[in-house]
C-alpha cells in the first residue's frame, strides 16, 4: 500500500509540474513592471498599519513617473529625496466659505521623515524581489542611498507642576474625554494612535487591562490600567456600541475624535510650552526611571523591541543603578 501511495504521489507531482512548469516562473521574457504597477501590487498585498504608506508611494510614483522599476538607480532616489526635503510640509486645515482647500505650512520635513519615505520605497523593492518580480542579479537601489542624520533624542517631559496643571485643565475641557486620554497616555506610555484606536471590546475593566491589537511595531500589547483610569472610563458610562471606539467622535462611534483643538487649548490654558502629545510618553518613561524602573522595565512598558531607543532615559536611572551597585558590590573591600 505504501508503494502504491508513493506511486500516486509521484504521478500527482508530475502532473502538477506539467501544468505549472517551474521554468515559467523565472522566464527572462517576463514583462518589466513600472514603478507605479509595482506600488499598486505591493499595496494590494500590504497588511501593515502605516496609514501614510499609500500617499508616500503615490508621491514616489510621481518622482519616478514612467520609469521601469528595474531601471531605478540610487541617483534617481537621492535626487528625489533631495527635492522631497526641500518642499515644506503642508497640513490640510479644512475649507473656506468658497469651498477652497486651506493649508498650513509646517516647515521642512524632518530628516527622520525623509528616511521613512526612503524606507517605504525600499519595502516595495524588497517585496518585489521576494516575489521574484525583479531581474536576476538586481539589487535594491535604496540600500546605496545613505540615511539622513536624525536627532530623535528629544526627551521633553512634564515636571510635577506642569502635570498637575495639565490634568486639572483637561478635566474641564469642552471635550469630556480629554482628561481620560491625557491620563491614560501619562500612566501607560501608549502612543496617541494606539489610544485613539482602542475600542470598548478591547477593555477588561475587571482585570484593569486594555488590549492593543496592533502597535507601531506590529506587535500586540497589554496595557495595565491603573484604578484612576478604570474609574474615569466607568464614569463616562456605557459604550454606545460594543465595537465603539473609546475616544470616538460625537455621534460617530466608529470614527476617532480629532483632538488637535482640545489638546492645544489645554496646553495654552495650562501654560505649557514646547510640548507635543507624544511627550506624554516621555513623561511616563521619566516617571518610571526616576522611581526606580530599570531600562528593561521601561522598554517593556513602552513596547520597545530593543533597548537602543530606551537608552535616552538612562541618565534618569541613576538611583536604580546606584542601589544595584550598593546591594551587589557594597560588601566588597
Amino acid at each position: 500500500m505504501a508503494t502504491q501511495a508513493l506511486k500516486n504521489a509521484s504521478q500527482a507531482s508530475r502532473l502538477a509540474f506539467e501544468v505549472v512548469p517551474v521554468r515559467a516562473l523565472s522566464s527572462a521574457s517576463r514583462r518589466p513592471l513600472s514603478v507605479a504597477e509595482l506600488c499598486d501590487a505591493y499595496m494590494a498585498a500590504y497588511d501593515g498599519n502605516d496609514r501614510s504608506r499609500p500617499s508616500v508611494l503615490k508621491r514616489w510614483c510621481g518622482y519616478l513617473d514612467g520609469m521601469q522599476a528595474a531601471e531605478v538607480d540610487p541617483d534617481h532616489i537621492a535626487d528625489a529625496l533631495d527635492h522631497w526635503a526641500s518642499v515644506p510640509v503642508r497640513r490640510f486645515m479644512g475649507r473656506d466659505d468658497a469651498g477652497h482647500n486651506l493649508y498650513r505650512d509646517m516647515g521642512l520635513p524632518a530628516p527622520a521623515s525623509i528616511n521613512r519615505a526612503k524606507a517605504a520605497l525600499s519595502a516595495v523593492f524588497t517585496w518585489a524581489q521576494q516575489k521574484r518580480l525583479m531581474p536576476k542579479g538586481w539589487t535594491n537601489p535604496c540600500r546605496a542611498v545613505p540615511a539622513r542624520t536624525a536627532d530623535n533624542a528629544r526627551t521633553r517631559f512634564l515636571n510635577p507642576a506642569e502635570r498637575k496643571r495639565l490634568l486639572a485643565v483637561a478635566k474641564v475641557s469642552t471635550w469630556n474625554r480629554l482628561y481620560l486620554l491625557v491620563l491614560a497616555a501619562l500612566v501607560t506610555g501608549a502612543r496617541k494612535g494606539e489610544l485613539l484606536g482602542l475600542r470598548y471590546r478591547d477593555l477588561d475593566l475587571e482585570a484593569g487591562t486594555a488590549h492593543l491589537h496592533r502597535t507601531k511595531n506590529g506587535d500586540e500589547r497589554i496595557l495595565p490600567l491603573p484604578p484612576a483610569v478604570v474609574a474615569e472610563i466607568r464614569r463616562l458610562g456605557k459604550a454606545p456600541h460594543p465595537d465603539a471606539l473609546l475616544f470616538h467622535r460625537i455621534g460617530h462611534w466608529d470614527q476617532p475624535f480629532t483632538i488637535d483643538k482640545a489638546w492645544k487649548t489645554a496646553l495654552h490654558t495650562a501654560r505649557i510650552e514646547d510640548f507635543r502629545f507624544h511627550d506624554l510618553r516621555h513623561s511616563c518613561a521619566s516617571q518610571l526611571a526616576q522611581n526606580g524602573g530599570s531600562l528593561l522595565e521601561i522598554a517593556d512598558v513602552l513596547g520597545h523591541r530593543t533597548l537602543d531607543v530606551t537608552k535616552r532615559y538612562s541618565h534618569l536611572c541613576v538611583g536604580h543603578k546606584s542601589k544595584l551597585i550598593h546591594r551587589v558590590m557594597g560588601n566588597i573591600e
